[in-house]
């Protein structure tokens, strides 16, 4: 791939192509797509999110599965690509620490985490190569780890990941705040970690590369975000409509198939709200309905299934299998331009190449 972009460097790994792939749960960015999109000089995510749903659903045995799914999936994208691959963990997840352990263990090359603050991020990884990424909605939040981190662990953030509010999944924002529009634009959230982040650069001599995400979709959006100086940018959704990612054709059907009026924002038992394209499950959701289920594990620190509405693993590991009516399909609010599917090398090709003709 023709390439002068600057490449992306997180503590000192290399990326050569400044895009990284965001980790999509459950199931969905799996090694096959994390090593498709390393191969190409980007960073590749696996989610580590549900990999064992539906390999051990026993509650005393969830734990060990998962390790041995997130295992089983490192060591396949490591045998597909010399690139760089790395692991998002949800803060959310009653086994965020075993998942970390386990990924710093395989070597990753990197730990991406949200859905809350990974506060004690850096203790499940020490003694690692594995950098580490915090995900972050606003300069406050970003604040706080690097204080956190630096405090406890001595260390700083390898790079800081802003996401926004167009974001598909969960979102770190207020409901009201999406619905009414009032949560600010990715833009004005990333400039203020961009200018936060430069001052513990100078502070301590380092350095950390800010990395916007949510609602960026081609090379237009890249370039703009170079310009204002960000060290790469995290993109999703668009990777779905690719061949490398594994999950049902029906889930990618779905994505071709929606228009910006599809693409709506429900409650999830994680605690946050969530985007996804509406369909008769999400209809069920909106009305009220309970979608009753078992819970074999308790998956999420934030969820009692007791109260909740609806499983959210079960819902997002319906998607990834196609079983579309009972699932959850999470998207970005740019799923309507997605048209077509394409290998991840076009779709690496035309990103890269459309951001250098706007730069």
């Amino acid at each position: 791939m023709a390439n002068v972009l600057k490449p992306l460097m997180i503590g000192g790994l290399e990326v050569k192509i400044p895009i990284v792939q965001g980790g999509m749960g459950v199931q969905v960015s799996t090694a096959s797509l994390a090593s498709a999109v390393a191969n190409y000089g980007g960073a590749g995510t696996i989610a580590s999110v549900g990999l064992a749903y539906g390999i051990d659903e026993e509650g005393r045995e969830f734990v060990e599965a998962s390790n041995e799914a997130l295992r089983n999936e490192i060591r396949e994208a490591k045998e597909k690509t010399k690139g760089v691959v790395g692991i998002n963990i949800m803060v959310a997840l009653s086994n965020f620490e075993d998942l970390a352990r386990t990924a710093a263990e395989e070597r990753a090359d990197f730990i991406v985490s949200g859905a809350g603050l990974p506060l004690k991020l850096p203790e499940h990884t020490e003694g690692s190569s594995t950098k580490l990424i915090p995900i972050v909605s606003s300069a406050r939040a970003a604040d706080l780890i690097i204080k956190t981190w630096k405090k406890r662990y001595n260390r700083l953030p390898d790079a800081i990941v802003v996401e926004g509010p167009l974001a598909g999944g969960h979102i770190g924002f207020k409901l009201a705040d999406l619905l009414g529009h009032t949560e600010g634009r990715l833009e004005d959230l990333f400039a203020s970690v961009l200018k936060m982040a430069g001052e513990y650069e100078k502070e301590y001599t380092a350095r950390i590369p800010v990395i916007p995400a949510g609602g960026i979709f081609d090379g237009k959006d890249m370039a703009r975000f170079l310009k204002m100086g960000a060290g790469g940018v995290q993109m999703a959704t668009r990777f779905v409509a690719t061949f490398e990612c594994s999950v049902s054709e029906k889930f990618k059907s779905m994505y071709l198939a929606s228009g910006s009026e599809d693409v709506i924002i429900i409650d999830s038992p994680v605690g946050m709200p969530a985007r996804a394209i509406k369909n008769r499950f999400t209809d069920k959701l909106v009305s009220g309905e309970r979608v009753s289920f078992n819970c074999r594990y308790k998956c999420l620190r934030t969820c009692n299934p007791a109260t909740v509405s609806y499983c959210i693993a079960k819902a997002l590991c319906n998607a990834s299998r196609g079983d579309i009516d009972n699932a959850v399909i999470f998207a970005g609010s740019n799923v309507s331009r997605v048209k077509r599917i394409v290998s991840v090398k076009e779709l690496m090709d035309e990103i890269v190449n459309e951001a250098l003709r706007e730069l």
